[in-house]
This record gives structure tokens, sequence and C-alpha cells, in this order.
């Protein structure tokens, strides 16, 4: 790893392992911010490989994560959640002392405590990460370089992490045009149960619901913009939500107990025909809707 003349944090040859949306779009943004000259990606799936070759996202495809890693100065972790620890097992023989080394997965607390079961503790130049950007979309033929643009990006580090590692891994993001946070592990855990676990249970367990009443065409032929926009997530990653909650299970159930007692609530209003009632809840959420709005307009206004 080198300092350009602009003093940004240069990344030699980057490893991306695994290369679905986020990997391959981090590797768009790497490439077009001009931080790398050079990435290579491993993935399970050889067409993915095959599509960022001819897409022009990687330069070079290899054959396993060992490989990849190979002469890297850093290492992107882009797997799901719970294949961690296979892949860290699997490049912990050959990982070179100097490389600096990060992730992308939704749930920090569960990717530490891998890779401390891997290496018996974490090492200093491992720094946790998770971009809070994404799309139901998947695969690296839908990655973005744009994706992450005036996004936050939360990294975890710990009291041991290597204070240049987390420099370095720090300016990476924000050549993506991101914001970066920095936070404890187990606080973003509960967040993200919070702003996008529950939703996506949610989303999936809606879609469930309905598509089990009678003709679940018909529903659908006659479902309006909001049944569109509240369940669109649910056409995310089945096996890549499902890592997420069995590793975050604990804050997931603590947020959809409360969300529980709040539905029982809501029915108890209707029951009693307390409308009046039921319309200040509607008045609390709406305002607090509209103020979520103005975020994401002032964050569009940047991305544009």
């Amino acid at each position: 790893m080198v300092k350009p003349d602009s003093e940004a944090v240069f990344f030699d040859h980057v490893a991306i392992l695994g290369l679905g949306l986020i990997g391959g779009s981090l590797a768009r943004a790497l490439r077009s911010s001009g931080l790398t000259r050079h990435v290579v990606a491993f993935d399970r799936d050889p067409e993915q490989i095959d599509t960022g070759l001819a897409t022009g996202v990687i330069d070079k495809g290899c054959e396993s994560a060992a490989e990849a890693i190979s002469g890297a100065d850093l290492i992107v972790l882009a797997v799901p959640v719970m294949a961690v620890a296979a892949v860290m097992e699997e490049i912990k023989p050959v990982l070179s002392p100097d490389s600096i080394l990060t992730d992308v997965g939704s749930v920090k607390g569960y990717v530490l405590k891998a890779v401390e079961q891997v290496f018996g503790h974490v090492p200093a130049r491992f720094v946790a990460g998770h971009p809070i950007a994404g799309s139901e979309k998947h695969g690296v033929a839908a990655s973005d370089g744009k994706l992450f643009n005036n996004h936050k990006v939360i990294l975890t580090p710990l009291d041991s992490s290597n204070p240049d590692a987390v420099s370095a891994i720090e300016d990476m993001w924000l050549s993506t045009g991101a914001t970066v946070v920095m936070m404890d592990a187990a606080h973003h855990d509960q967040i993200l149960a919070q702003t996008s676990h529950l939703p996506h249970l949610l989303a999936y367990g809606l879609i469930d619901t309905l598509s089990a009443q009678g003709d679940s065409l018909e529903i659908f032929e006659y479902a309006a913009g909001g049944l569109r926009d509240f369940s669109r997530i649910a056409a995310s990653d089945p096996t890549m939500w499902r890592d997420i909650f069995k590793s975050n299970s604990d804050a997931v159930l603590s947020i959809l107990t409360q969300y529980r007692e709040e539905l029982s609530e809501l029915q108890a209003l209707i029951e009693d025909e307390n409308f009046e009632q039921l319309a200040a809840v509607f008045a609390r959420s709406k305002k607090a809707r509209d103020h979520f709005s103005d975020v994401l307009s002032r964050r569009e206004a940047k991305r544009t």
C-alpha cells in the first residue's frame, strides 16, 4: 500500500472475496476513484467471476480465496456473514501480516466472533465495516460504482485495532463518496435490527401471507403502489437474509417483540372502535415519516 500525491490511501492490489452486489460495487467504485490499479476476485459461483471479467469490474478471477489474496494489500470479505469463518480458515495459512482486512457484513458482533474463533483473537489489521447501501437485486451484474455515494458506512474497530488500518479503511470508503461513522459493534447490530432486519422480515412475512390467500395472482393484480413499495425488499436474496437473522437473532427478537405489542394495541383500537386514538397514532407516525423523507431528500440531492 502506498500513498499517491493526493495523500489518499492507495491499494496496489485489492482482493474481493465474494463478487456480488456489494463486492462488485466496491470494486467498481475503487477503480473509478483511482484508489487501486489491480482488482482480483473469488466467488464460489463461476458465473459471477465471468460476468465481472466481461463487464470490466475486475482484472482477474481466481479459483480460490487463497489464490485471490496472494500479494493483496487489501482484502475485502463480501461473503454472507455465516461464511466468514470458513473463508478466514481458508486464507489464514497464506495471509500476509501486512494485509489489511475488512468486511461488509450487516451483523458485526457475529463477524468479529467468527474472526476471533479462527485466529484466537481479532487481528489488529482487521477492521469490521458495513455499508448502509444496497438493493433487492443481487449479483455482480447489478453492481453500481455509485452505490455508496452519500450513504453511511459504519466501521466498528476495536481498542486493539491498528490505527493505520482503521484510517486506511476509512479513507477507502470516503473515496467511494460514503460518509463514515465509527460505532460499537453491539450498538450497530441493535440499530440494524430496527432499521433493516425487521423491515425485511415484515416484507417477507406480508408477501408470504398474501400469496397464501386464495387466488394470490388476483391479489397482486389489484395491488397498488403501497404494496409494491413496501414489499420490494422481499425480492432480496433469501439465503443471505436467513444468515442475517440467524446471526442477529437476539436483537431482531427484541425489536420484533416491541412491534408485536404495537400491532396488538392497533388491533385493540380497531376492535374497540377507538378511531380517534388510531388517527393520533397515524399522525404521530406521519410526522416521523415526514422527517425521514426530508433526510432522504437531502441525501438524494447530494447524490445528484
